[in-house]
């Protein structure tokens, strides 16, 4: 158990490395994120941040890149010269072939290349392959940079099953101690999620509510409008399942669903989210086959533009690789027994949104006989994206005489607009919390292999059946039988503009 709630302090000293620097998820998220944060004076005093990937660039000509990269994804508001040079100046690049010893004696000199190195804190990001994470920790440990101020930092996927996961975390794990490592999940650094934590557990009309007696069900939703794109490669061999349900949408199940912690601290919040996936309903055959739809996009139209189907995308027609998922389960414990958890995602959908529903039961009696107009039951939207926010839907009566009009009305807060101030990325939130050294919002060990453990019986039981996704025509909110699986049980999906 954490015993120190205390803040966690930003060290004097700091060399940021991200493997795979002239990468998309680099040049397009991690460096605008820093920039960001440089821009607001958050950065250690004495920082730098080293790229290292296998470009035959030199320092300037890495800068060059990224000062276009911040020209594209940066607003220009936030483009002031002097600052942008001042970021460049502490840019350094290294062209390094991991097999290559000579490279990594390079890279050793450059991180000593400093006053006093043994004082800086190292941060070492793999925006690589996972299949290069136990390697590079391994030469990372074998040139003598890994001490106890290094901090190394995994994107997902961590594997591709259960057995893939636990040989990542133990090839990394027998370099660095658990508490060094940070899975990241950048869902977890968004506002809306930050201030779920605090809407629970910082206010105390909702706790009460909070459970089976007076929660009727919850729905998770993550729908995305573009198609794989260029990950095709990767996402044939990944679907929908593990390239969004095993993290994200497991991880925003957990918020919802996890006991208040004694504080919000580095392991206290993961102690209560590790038991949400201890407790999920285990999915064996039967359960899979009633309880979870597979779906892929055909061509159709999305925001009124033609766009291909996914075998289009692909090149070929030979796939069974799912680009949506819905699934009911249960979190059984003492809260939640008898709630289902709608959980849904997929690709080229109607619309861009995530979104938490917590739909409320009805009131046990009603009380205002002959009453006109419409009710519905109460919910509370939690907005994750586009538009972070809350919005919470109440039954209302119309003004006026003559008798009672009853009609739905909402409650919104819309970050943007109540707080009047621009609204970090989630990556900025999250990088400043490795450079501090705080892992609340990253995932442990143990997250990341029960998330499997549940997982990983649905994909075998979809192997095991050789069955086709459900198709739906792109633009739609997903095949006929997502919608059937809350028809079935007197529900429907709360889509957003309801």
């Amino acid at each position: 158990m954490d015993q120190n709630p205390s803040p966690h302090v930003l060290p004097a000293a700091c060399d940021f490395t991200v493997f795979g620097g002239t990468g998309d998820l680099a040049l397009r998220k991690l460096l605008p994120a820093l920039y960001h944060r440089d821009l607001e004076g958050q950065l250690p005093a004495d920082y730098r941040i080293l790229g290292v990937s296998r470009s035959d660039l030199d320092d300037a000509g890495w800068r060059a890149e990224v000062r276009d990269a911040l020209g594209l994804h940066v607003d220009a508001a936030d483009l002031y010269d002097g600052a942008v040079d001042r970021f460049l100046a502490r840019l350094f690049h290294l062209n390094l072939d991991a097999e290559v010893p000579e490279d990594w004696d390079r890279f050793h000199a450059l991180l000593k290349d400093r006053p006093h190195p043994e004082e800086a804190v190292r941060v070492f990001y793999l925006a690589v392959a996972p299949k290069l994470f136990g390697s590079i920790c391994q030469r990372l440990d074998e040139i003598g940079v890994v001490d106890e101020h290094a901090r190394v930092v995994l994107e997902k996927p961590i594997g591709h099953d259960l057995e893939s996961a636990r040989e990542v975390n133990d090839a990394v794990g027998r370099v660095f101690q658990e508490s060094q490592i940070f899975r990241i999940d950048h869902y977890l650094g968004k506002e809306s999620v930050q201030n779920l934590l605090v809407t629970r557990f910082a206010n105390t009309f909702l706790e009460p509510l909070w459970n089976s007696r007076w929660v009727d069900h919850v729905e998770i939703t993550v729908s995305e409008t573009v198609g794989v794109g260029g990950r095709g490669e990767y996402y044939d061999n990944a679907g929908a399942l593990r390239d969004m349900v095993q993290n994200h949408l497991l991880q925003l199940l957990c918020l919802v669903a996890m006991e208040p912690p004694t504080y919000v601290g580095r392991e206290t919040v993961r102690d209560e989210k590790v038991k949400v996936l201890q407790a999920l309903r285990p999915m064996g055959p039967s359960e899979v086959d009633h309880d979870t739809v597979r779906g892929r996009y055909d061509a159709g139209l999305v925001d009124g533009v033609a766009v291909p189907s996914y075998a289009d995308d692909l090149g070929h027609g030979g796939s069974r690789t799912e680009t949506f998922v819905a699934l009911k389960t249960e979190v059984q414990n003492w809260r939640w027994a008898g709630v289902p958890f709608y959980l849904r995602t997929g690709k080229r959908m109607d619309r861009r949104a995530s979104e938490i529903v917590v739909v409320f039961k009805e009131p046990p009696h009603s009380m205002f006989p002959g009453a006109e107009g419409t009710t519905a039951p109460n919910r509370l939207h939690i907005l994750v994206q586009p538009d972070e926010g809350m919005r919470l839907h109440l039954t209302a009566k119309e003004p006026g005489p003559g008798g009672y009009r009853l009609r739905p009305v909402s409650l919104d807060l819309s970050y943007a607009t109540a707080f009047d101030a621009r609204l970090p990325d989630a990556y900025e939130r999250l990088l400043m919390d490795v450079i501090k050294g705080n892992p609340t919002l990253f995932m442990r060990r143990d997250e990341v292999e029960a998330a499997w453990t549940w997982t990983e019986p649905i994909l075998r039981r979809w192997t095991a059946t050789r069955e086709r996704p459900k198709r739906y025509p792109a633009g739609t909110t997903g095949p006929i039988a997502a919608a059937m699986l809350l028809e079935r049980d007197g529900r429907t999906w709360q889509e957003p503009d309801q």
